[in-house]
């Protein structure tokens, strides 16, 4: 009986033993090993799990600041957005057809309205939402040798190209922005100082950069038009003088939205020639492509009134009149249409 016992007692410390060890080798394994440093002959120690974090050499106020250099980041080029990025030809027919007949488009010259020959006239704020189903191409983002079809993309093309933009806040044109001022404006934010540190927990640079700019997120647009009527050709005619895309706006941490704030204005005159030449995509028939710019002149695109001449004498928008009650805003916008078209049809006598 004593042997008995005796040999469970050795063959509980055995057991035990090998569990310990077995667990210390596991624990071994999982330890993170720190590389060695140059010239160091040492072997590589293991990194316990439970330690502080490692403090940098060189401290973001330190003396050493200002050895430490500093990386402008573009957020537009870096984020393939088509900004900035230069656009691939192809080097070989894309096509079956050769078109060209789409880069000597211009666009028809305006019938001339004499002042006198304008008996009514309106002013009318529109807003376009590419989120409706027949506002769809406006996001349309195909690349093609002349870059990205994207409605926002083509407005940064013909910024590019020669056509003035204008402060966003001044629909009368009245105070120019330069290219660069255009295209920071679709800047997401103020850039941000962000430190990159090595292996060893240095801090070997600072990169400065904003939030990359996502042009999808760009799916509203301003329009300032004019509704007049001629007495010469009994016509009612309307003519578009500005874009402006807008951006939605966010809190620093993304999670409430403040509002959509307007980019910039572009007078449409201007951007007529540019529009000409760009093909708005058809999904019922891609070789059947209006262009932009007979999009607008036809009106084949979905809208709703902000803001009015008519019975507006403290020039207020359909907001500011009914706050952010959505139907009454709508509803007004459909009464202003309607009275723009029973006036026209109270011209004629049957």
């Amino acid at each position: 009986m004593y042997r008995f016992l005796k040999y469970l007692f050795y063959t509980f410390c055995f057991l035990v033993l090998s569990v310990n060890v077995i667990f210390a080798q596991a624990r071994k394994k999982a330890a993170p090993v720190r590389p060695p440093k140059r010239g160091n002959t040492q072997p590589a120690q293991p990194l316990n799990n439970a330690a502080a974090p490692v403090t940098p050499t060189k401290p973001i106020g330190g003396n050493n600041q200002t050895k430490i250099p500093y990386v402008s980041i573009s957020a537009a080029s870096s984020a393939g957005t088509g900004i900035n990025d230069t656009v691939k030809q192809s080097l070989r027919p894309d096509n079956i057809i050769d078109a060209q007949l789409v880069k000597d488009r211009t666009p028809l010259v305006y019938k001339f309205i004499r002042e006198d020959d304008a008996v009514y006239k309106q002013r009318i704020w529109r807003e376009i939402d590419a989120r409706e189903k027949i506002n769809l191409p406006f996001r349309y983002s195909l690349i093609e040798n002349n870059g990205s079809q994207r409605f926002i993309n083509i407005l940064i093309n013909a910024i590019k190209s020669g056509v003035t933009a204008f402060d966003p806040n001044d629909d009368r044109f009245t105070t120019p922005f330069t290219t660069e001022q255009a295209l920071a404006s679709l800047s997401a934010g103020k850039p941000d100082t962000i430190p990159v540190q090595d292996l060893d927990g240095n801090i070997v640079r600072y990169d400065i950069k904003s939030k990359p700019v996502e042009l999808d997120s760009v799916y509203k647009y301003k329009i300032k038009e004019e509704v007049v009527f001629d007495k010469e050709t009994s016509r009612l005619y309307t003519r578009i003088l500005g874009i402006a895309p807008q951006m939605p706006k966010y809190s620093s941490d993304g999670s409430v939205f403040i509002g959509n704030f307007t980019l910039f204005w572009l007078y449409y005159p201007d951007l007529r020639p540019t529009l000409a030449k760009y093909q708005v995509y058809n999904p019922k028939n891609f070789g059947a492509r209006m262009s932009w710019e007979d999009l607008f002149e036809s009106r084949m695109f979905s809208s709703y009134i902000t803001k009015a001449t008519i019975d507006n004498p403290f020039d207020q928008t359909l907001t500011q009149k009914y706050g952010k009650n959505k139907l009454f805003i709508l509803l007004e916008g459909d009464a202003i249409k309607d009275k723009i078209f029973n006036y026209e049809q109270d011209l004629w006598a049957y």
